[in-house]
């Protein structure tokens, strides 16, 4: 669609010997394999035998085809999860996920979710350290766990938001450790107070304080999930200044308490398991 061009140095028919992952990608028209059956036997037959399974994007709609999903939670790109729902009804679809694990199949959102999806491969196989270093070398803003949602509170406000409230939430995730009062971001965007409050409230219906605080759970789950940081740490890394005050958020935004968002065991051990 954009010129660039990827090519296979072999087609799958030609492949042989063992095949340790197998991904299945997808774009913007849905191709569902159902004219290459040759194609779908095949998909089942290495299901059997390979490590893990995937997809990326539309190619969800090839592993249903296939029958792979069928009885599985799964997602694809939010465009397309209705009609993924619809046209194959054996399959959970979840569309709020950027990427589902079910055993050792895993589907993901689309587009950069691809990237994320590819990371959790690189810690299952290599750690979470290889896998944070990958990340860096990719300049990535932050490295995402298959919980995130498809759209996050901070991205969801920029969609929406006018210039010069637009560049705000990227500010904010980089200053969560700071108080963050009202006063603060009304003067970051040269607003007063009262003007600051009334033009948030309206463009997105939420208070800049609750914005606040749903960007500091988010962030808090994902360093629970993704880091080795005490209680303690995150707490302060994001701004909540108490582990309780902390405890409190999460039991108001979520149900759960931070420790249940904490990853006990390897993620590579969690999935073979699975």
């Amino acid at each position: 669609m954009s010129g660039l061009q990827l090519v296979a140095t072999k087609p799958w028919n030609r492949l042989s010997g063992e095949i340790d992952t197998i991904l299945v990608v997808g774009g913007v028209n849905v191709w569902t394999g159902a004219a290459n059956p040759p194609l779908l036997r095949w998909l089942r037959e290495q299901s059997r035998k390979v490590r893990r399974l995937g997809s990326v994007c539309t190619g969800a709609f090839v592993l249903a085809e296939a029958g792979l999903l069928d009885g599985r939670r799964a997602t694809t790109h939010w465009c397309f999860t209705r009609k993924l729902k619809q046209e194959y009804p054996k399959v959970n679809v979840d569309p709020e996920p950027i990427f589902v694990r079910d055993g050792r199949i895993v589907t993901a959102a689309g587009v950069t979710s691809g990237i994320d999806l590819c990371l959790s491969l690189v810690e299952e196989d290599l750690g979470l350290d290889i896998a944070l270093r990958v990340a860096r070398a990719l300049v990535l803003f932050v490295r995402r766990s298959g919980g995130e949602k498809q759209f996050s509170t901070a991205l969801a406000f920029q969609s929406s938001s006018r210039i010069p409230l637009r560049e705000l939430p990227i500010w904010i995730v980089e200053n969560l450790g700071k108080p963050l009062s009202v006063d603060q971001l009304a003067s970051r965007l040269g607003m007063s107070v009262r003007n600051f409050s009334r033009t948030f409230a309206r463009e997105f219906g939420s208070t800049p304080a609750k914005f606040v605080a749903r960007l500091r759970v988010e962030t808090a789950k994902r360093l629970l999930e993704d880091s080795q940081k005490s209680m303690e740490q995150v707490a302060a890394e994001c701004g909540f200044g108490s582990v309780d005050s902390m405890q409190r958020s999460f039991l108001e935004q979520t149900d759960r308490s931070p420790s249940a968002f904490r990853r006990l065991v390897p993620r590579g051990v969690a999935h073979l398991s699975a």
